[in-house]
């Protein structure tokens, strides 16, 4: 239903006529006598006179011919108010023929100093639809995009046949995206050549854009009749976002050249189409990092249809805290065997502080199977612990030597089966180099060889059995017993007396280079040029009351010294050393 409705009143009736987008670039001042020119106030001031024109209209006939579009007439006798000061005249319009006489139609308006006449807007002309144009940069073919600080284009029409110079054509001109804000949105640049429809917004010819970018037969579309079933996404120097969605074939690869790094999931497929694996890749021909700040969980375990946690690691948690409890039993038998006990309590407390919350950790998890293989070599490190436990077995072999160093102790302990240690062709040897060595079996000993064995102290030996012994030292041997003696021999001799020298063993001085919960220090001694200095007598001091005494060797090395506590050390060389011995 339409209705209408006026309302006429002698009161002042005010409101706001508003335009949109009127071609202007500042604002103005509107309170301002005389707005700058082209400003919004300039404009706001021409509309508002404009209306004021139309306020009041006045419509006359007359036959004088001499009245012209300027002029101002002056009624006489009694008008109303608005015509006091005169009436301007705006349009004059002459009709004449010969069998009538002259009519002059004339239009005006009140005459007034508040605002002057303006005539009637003319029609700006308007261009709808798009129209075709061509990317351009100042390069031909230039490989990149020719943009100016606002991300914005030059282009050349199709139709404009003059001679300009490259990149110059036209107007710097926006592009219409699919996403865009403040430092943010989606823009792929368009380069040298590109196909472009240019639109108007509101049909208005100063405001220009590019509209969207189209494909030719010069520059044909990457997706086509031979490949309908994949949705691309490629830049000219071909980094490559493809998604295929050919049923029971789907994949996503996201490429670049650049050592040809790819991250391919799903159908995968080389440059051929043909099907080169299934899963998930991820490679490149250059380096690669994983980085997790917070944790990294690796896992073979299957979650079918990514269903449930991501972070779900149960399976592999649960694996962890079974052998955990197998190794404390066993830490129970070596503890009551007096064996060295292996360290439970740092790997419990790494399960529940690192690998349970995932906290700064990497886990791995397989459950079928793991294997680490490397063409050179394999290194394994850590500040603290390394805990390796198995349910079974572990194995190791080499081809070359096996060597276990230990800055403290080293314990082997077999709580049920064989502890052997056997030489298939070279001598075994075992060495207390600054303590005892102790052989006990809780049953029958035997030493024994295809050769010769040969008993060697450099002080005494000492044979106990039963209570009897046989003790040889040097220029004494002596043997005794609490009941009988008994010897069955053939033939007895005797000679002069003799002896057998001793073999002469070496044991090498081993250092203390890691000590678990000291403090410690070495010192470098360098001359004024810069060179280590050997031999040089030196004499350390700490404050809690220890010294420590010695000569540099051939790098100028000090011994490193140890402390429990941490303490300010003092360093004597020289002369002032030997005084300090």
């Amino acid at each position: 239903m339409d209705a209408m409705f006026s309302v006429r009143s002698n009161a002042v009736t005010t409101g706001e006529h508003y335009h949109y987008a009127a071609p202007y670039r500042d604002a103005g001042d509107d309170a301002s006598p005389e707005p700058e020119t082209e400003s919004g106030a300039f404009y706001a001031r021409l509309h508002h006179e404009r209306e004021l024109n139309r306020s009041a209209r006045i419509h006359l006939f007359s036959n004088a011919a001499h009245l012209t579009p300027g002029q101002v007439l002056e009624p006489q006798g009694d008008v109303i108010t608005a015509l006091e000061e005169g009436v301007v005249l705006t349009l004059v319009t002459y009709r004449g023929a010969r069998d009538s006489r002259l009519h002059v139609s004339v239009w005006g308006m009140p005459y007034t100093e508040r605002y002057c006449f303006r005539p009637a807007e003319i029609p700006r002309p308007e261009i709808h639809g798009t129209l075709p144009a061509r990317t351009e940069s100042r390069e031909k073919n230039d490989i990149y995009a020719h943009l100016d600080e606002q991300g914005r284009y030059r282009v050349r029409l199709d139709f404009d046949r003059s001679d300009s110079e490259p990149g110059y054509g036209y107007l710097w001109l926006r592009m219409a995206k699919p996403y865009a804000g403040e430092t943010l949105g989606w823009h792929t640049p368009l380069i040298d050549g590109t196909e472009v429809a240019i639109a108007y917004s509101n049909g208005d010819i100063d405001l220009p854009y590019i509209a969207y970018a189209l494909h030719d037969s010069e520059h044909p579309d990457l997706v086509n009749r031979d490949n309908h079933t994949r949705n691309v996404l490629r830049t000219p120097a071909n980094n490559k976002l493809r998604m295929e969605d050919r049923r029971g074939e789907e994949h996503i690869k996201l490429a670049t050249e650049y050592g040809k790094t790819q991250l391919n999931t799903g159908h995968l497929v080389d440059s051929q189409g043909q099907r080169r694996g299934q899963g998930a890749e991820l490679r490149t021909d250059e380096w690669g990092t994983i980085r997790a700040g917070k944790g990294l969980f690796v896992s073979a375990d299957a979650q079918a249809k990514a269903q449930g946690e991501a972070l779900d690691r149960n399976a592999a948690l649960k694996e962890i805290d079974r052998l955990n409890q197998q190794l404390q039993q066993l830490e129970i038998a070596a503890e009551q065997a007096q064996a060295l006990k292996a360290d439970v309590d740092s790997q419990i407390a790494m399960f529940e502080q690192r690998l349970k919350p995932l906290n700064e950790a990497l886990l791995i998890s397989a459950p079928e199977g793991m294997a680490l293989t490397s063409g050179e070599h394999l290194q394994m490190t850590a500040t603290k612990n390394v805990a390796i436990n198995a349910g079974g077995d572990i194995s190791a072999g080499v081809m070359g030597n096996m060597t276990a160093l230990a800055g403290e102790r080293l314990g082997l302990f077999a709580r049920t089966g064989q502890l052997s240690l056997k030489s298939g062709e070279g001598p075994a040897e075992v060495q207390a180099q600054n303590a005892s060595l102790r052989l006990f079996a809780e049953k029958k000993l035997t030493l024994s060889s295809a050769s010769d064995i040969s008993f060697a102290g450099k002080k005494r030996i000492t044979l106990i059995g039963g209570g009897s012994y046989l003790r040889l030292e040097a220029g004494k041997v002596e043997y005794g017993t609490t009941a009988t003696y008994i010897r069955k021999v053939k033939r007895t001799m005797f000679a002069g007396a003799n002896s057998t020298p001793t073999p002469s063993i070496s044991i090498p001085l081993v250092d203390d280079l890691i000590r678990n919960g000291f403090f410690d220090e070495q010192f470098r001694i360098l001359d004024d040029s810069g060179k280590p200095m050997a031999n040089v007598p030196y004499f350390i001091s700490s404050e809690n009351g220890e010294t420590f005494k010695g000569v540099t060797d051939n790098q100028g090395l000090c011994k490193r010294v140890f402390s429990k506590e941490s303490a300010k050390l003092t360093v004597w060389l020289g002369v002032l050393a030997l005084e300090r011995w």
